[in-house]
């Protein structure tokens, strides 16, 4: 039988999202006020018969609300070194092992943190914002990533935590280990191979492909070129805004400049390409129909890619990871990326293996 030690309830998290009090809770599911607020408090482990009545009132699975803890591995470590202190950080367990993560800026906005480091010292905040084991940690360049969050969030109780990166160093975050899922786009959307061709030649087998999407690619105009074709834009002389190396977008400009060009300024991500071309830095650059059309900018489009989220197989049996393929597949979540410019959400939730 479990220790109370070694149980984690998530009640209290399932019921907030419902909006019901501890009161409408014991109604719901035939149990008592004092019963429900000593699960969620950790005070009490809940019977068989128990758990089973409050996962049937909240609509979800008994392993949604009640898990068994893993048996602590260490003190925790950072996935990565702060460049400064004090640092504010997130942590999440990765195959056994809590990781620390800087917090920085990102497409989530300002997530709460989960503590503090000062001078080497770790404090943790009160409350922790969630669970280690209930936070994903992806690395991709989607700018639509907020999306998915909420769903995770709204139908799982998964906090994701979402780092800003290039489709090959968010592929490389997840051979060392270091996220659960890398989002990429390194192929056309009709390419022999597409993106298990990437994975295989960076990673080797093993692992599994989630398509997402398939999204627009082009060429972002600054205001008032008027410029009606991709060949127009190559052919004059404009101030390119380029993208970093290894990232799908970097790909796409090098294949349209072909060499002719390097451009002197590097934009970090598809917003930062929309950001310099409305602030007067450069007059185009490659990004996503999405970002080019939110900055109410001309685009000019190029391809269609195949963006995809890559997960290793053997965590394929993760609950979050098993969260994540659901989210992608849940009609919400893919109605809301079809209603997004130049997304395609048609072949959402497909699974492939990369062996």
């Amino acid at each position: 039988m479990a220790q109370l030690s070694e149980f984690a309830s998530y009640l209290r998290e399932w019921r907030g999202r419902r909006g019901w009090s501890q009161e409408d809770l014991a109604r719901r599911s035939g149990l008592s006020r004092a019963g429900v607020s000593a699960i969620e408090t950790g005070r009490l482990v809940p019977s068989a018969a128990a758990a089973l009545a409050l996962a049937a009132a909240l609509e979800c699975r008994v392993e949604d609300l009640f898990r068994l803890r893993k048996p602590e591995t260490g003190a925790p470590t950072w996935a990565w070194e702060p460049r400064r202190e004090p640092c504010r950080y997130w942590a999440a367990e990765l195959g056994g092992a809590v990781r620390l993560y800087p917090a920085e800026p990102g497409p989530l906005g300002m997530v709460p943190h989960d503590g503090v480091v000062h001078d080497g010292t770790r404090q943790a905040g009160e409350p922790i914002a969630i669970d280690p084991e209930r936070t994903l940690i992806m690395a991709c360049c989607d700018p639509a990533v907020g999306l998915l969050a909420a769903e995770l969030a709204r139908e799982a109780g998964v906090r994701l935590l979402a780092f800003q990166r290039p489709s090959r160093a968010a592929l490389t975050l997840l051979g060392q280990g270091l996220v659960h899922a890398a989002g990429i786009h390194l192929s056309r959307h009709d390419e022999p191979g597409g993106n298990a061709g990437v994975v295989r030649e960076e990673l080797g087998p093993g692992y599994t492909l989630l398509r997402v999407a398939h999204w627009e690619e082009g060429v972002a105009l600054a205001p008032g070129l008027e410029l009606a074709t991709v060949g127009a834009a190559i052919r004059s002389d404009l101030r390119w805004i380029g993208r970093e190396s290894g990232s799908g977008a970097r790909q796409c400009l090098d294949e349209l400049l072909a060499g002719r060009w390097i451009p002197n300024r590097i934009a970090s991500d598809h917003r930062g390409v929309a950001e310099a071309l409305r602030g007067g830095w450069a007059d185009a650059g490659v990004c996503l129909r999405l970002v080019s059309e939110e900055a109410g900018l001309d685009f000019l489009g190029v391809r269609q890619e195949a963006y995809d989220l890559c997960f290793p197989t053997r965590w394929e049996d993760d609950p979050r990871l098993k969260a994540l393929v659901q989210a992608v597949r849940s009609p919400s979540y893919r109605q809301a990326l079809a209603d997004l410019p130049g997304y395609d959400s048609s072949a959402a939730g497909a699974l492939q293996r990369v062996s």
